[in-house]
């Protein structure tokens, strides 16, 4: 056993060794500070999407809406792939006000009991209300900033009754919007569109050229983070730039973070972890291209970094997320070109949540994996009530269940117990996928009724539920 245990370590320590060396690289480390991976990855996908639509991909007139419910039977819902996992309903990006589709991120919002969905589009924003039977009730929608460009990263979030859109689009700024005008839509007035120029809360204009690559907020501590912002200037490097809404019609620039460079996504919150040096501060855990980086937040104009940590299979950080807010002692983390690029545990293309340690905020450890027995890439995920709810593009909506991490955080315990393939396309390829940027974008699974809403490139909007007691 002693013999098994020195290899295990020996291999461990070698790839750490080998790490550490690329880390070190020059030439890796100058390519993503100076924008070059990521204006790569952005150009790959542009012109893959532009391929698909002189091919109709996003011609809303080749799908179909599905009102009634479906359930998942012999593995199969309408045409689509599922386990345990049952359609309730489908609209297409049309019938939700697009003209152009390109769906990318979801967000809900609850007001007294009732449930909204607003859908992001490359033109603008749907918003639906979520019925009791699980179909969606298009309201409204609010258009991109006049005088810009159609731009599919559309990313948005929800704080308290206001809608926050940020886009990836030359001067779109960062919207905000009073979700509660919602409410005095009439049946008659249905669907309304918001005027973007006179009908906004606020919109606010402090980032160079106003693109910002993604939107998060502190839930906690009620305020807005932009990240990503282009181009990467000497002041803001497209890191954390905090956003102030104390006075939500005049939101002012509370302070940012750079030197740690472009953030990609981050999750922020307060502490309540076992780290006693950090109980009660700000903390925002940032995807940062190719590592984890750790933010003390607390003073937004004198944020700090705590630690920056890279991995083995890093080619392109995305996105994570917590198990527990409470207890905060693991974070899932996913990187979305290990797959597509063949590198680390990801190169037989079948899709990696890596999983961290994040106990000792100063000193983060990649404790182990999980792989995906499905070849797909990993695009955003977020972990409600101890399941992550993954959206693996081609793959579609993914549900793991995560108990077992905090007693076996190798991730040799995490266990698929639904799914919900939105991309029939690819079925009948090797392990039901493949390595394209198709399918879903985002999911919503916050809800208090069950429901999750799948955003897709393509098509247009599902609405699911995981069937209850469902297990692998």
């Amino acid at each position: 056993m002693g013999r098994f245990i020195s290899v295990a370590v020996l291999l461990a320590s070698l790839a750490f060794q080998a790490l550490s060396k690329e880390i070190r690289n020059p030439a890796r480390k100058a390519a993503y500070t100076s924008g070059a991976v990521h204006n790569g990855i952005m150009e790959r996908k542009h012109k893959f999407w532009d391929e698909q639509a002189a091919q109709g991909a996003f011609d809303s007139a080749r799908y179909s809406a599905i009102t009634e419910f479906t359930p998942c039977v012999n593995g199969r819902a309408a045409q689509y792939r599922c386990g345990n996992v049952d359609l309730y309903s489908f609209y297409t990006h049309a019938e939700l006000g697009s003209a152009v589709g390109e769906g990318s991120s979801s967000w809900g919002w609850v007001h007294e009991g009732r449930e909204f969905i607003i859908i992001a589009q490359a033109d603008g924003a749907a918003i639906a209300e979520v019925t009791k039977d699980g179909k969606l009730d298009y309201l409204g929608r609010l258009p991109k900033t006049p005088g810009t460009a159609n731009a599919i990263w559309r990313e948005l979030r929800v704080l308290d009754n206001y809608l926050v859109v940020g886009s990836e689009a030359v001067n779109h700024h960062v919207q905000i919007f009073d979700l509660r005008k919602v409410l005095a839509i009439t049946p008659a007035q249905k669907p309304k569109t918001f005027n973007p120029a006179t009908e906004l809360t606020a919109l606010w204009r402090g980032l160079p050229v106003g693109r910002t690559h993604n939107i998060v907020i502190n839930w906690d501590l009620g305020y807005i983070v932009a990240v990503g912002s282009q181009p990467r200037t000497n002041q803001f490097r497209s890191g954390l730039v905090f956003i102030d809404i104390k006075n939500v019609t005049n939101p002012t620039l509370a302070g940012y973070e750079a030197s740690a460079g472009y953030v990609h996504d981050a999750q922020c919150l307060l502490y309540k972890g076992p780290d006693v040096r950090y109980l009660g501060n700000d903390i925002c855990y940032g995807y940062n291209e190719d590592r984890l980086v750790i933010y003390n937040v607390t003073d937004k104009a004198n944020a700090k970094v705590i630690s920056e940590t890279s991995y083995v299979g890093a080619a392109y950080t995305h996105q994570g997320w917590l198990l527990d807010p409470n207890d905060q002692r693991f974070l899932i983390l996913d990187d979305e070109y290990d797959e597509y690029d063949g590198i680390g545990p990801a190169a037989d293309g079948h899709a990696v949540t890596y999983i961290w340690d994040v106990s000792d905020l100063q000193n983060p450890k990649q404790t182990g994996y999980y792989k995906s027995k499905d070849i797909t890439i990993d695009h955003n995920q977020f972990v409600h009530e101890g399941k992550a709810y993954q959206s693996n593009y081609g793959n579609g909506l993914r549900i793991l269940d995560l108990s077992s991490i905090p007693s076996d955080p190798t991730g040799s315990g995490v266990e698929e117990i639904g799914f919900f393939d939105i991309y029939p396309e690819d079925d009948n390829r090797p392990s039901n996928g493949s390595l394209q940027f198709v399918g879903t974008w985002s999911s919503y699974p916050f809800f208090p009724s069950g429901y999750i809403i799948i955003n897709t490139i393509e098509r247009g909007a599902f609405v699911v539920k995981l069937k209850e007691g469902a297990t692998a």
